[in-house]
């Protein structure tokens, strides 16, 4: 798994606020992970992270949205494949502010 210099967008999130037009562009160093992203209702957003295993990984995650509010959110998830050869990753994530809600989402590679 290399998740270096790859743009990333969102298939699917339950009650989060990354849509299909927010973009994420991720960097990886050894077992370090970090991230930018923004798009849709993310003015910008900032992720860290690390990975625990070859397909598993955690991060965190910090953002402000357009309409001026401040969210911060924890992640854990599964990097694999597609059969195109395409990296998708499945996280199971919540807030660590605001309400704490959280969800699942689905994320897929872009050229």
């Amino acid at each position: 798994m290399d998740l270096d210099n790859k743009k990333i967008v969102t298939v699917k999130n339950e009650n989060g606020l990354s849509s299909d037009k927010t973009i994420f562009h991720y960097f990886q160093k050894g077992k370090t992970i970090t991230a930018k992203y923004k798009g849709g209702c993310v003015l910008e957003g900032f992720i860290i992270g690390k990975e625990l295993q070859s397909s598993k990984i955690e991060l965190l995650y910090q953002c402000l949205t357009i309409e001026g509010e401040l969210k911060a959110g924890r992640s854990e998830g599964v990097v694999s494949k597609t059969t195109d050869g395409k990296l998708k990753l499945n996280f199971d994530w919540n807030w660590l502010n605001g309400d704490l809600s959280g969800g699942k989402s689905e994320y897929i590679e872009i050229d």
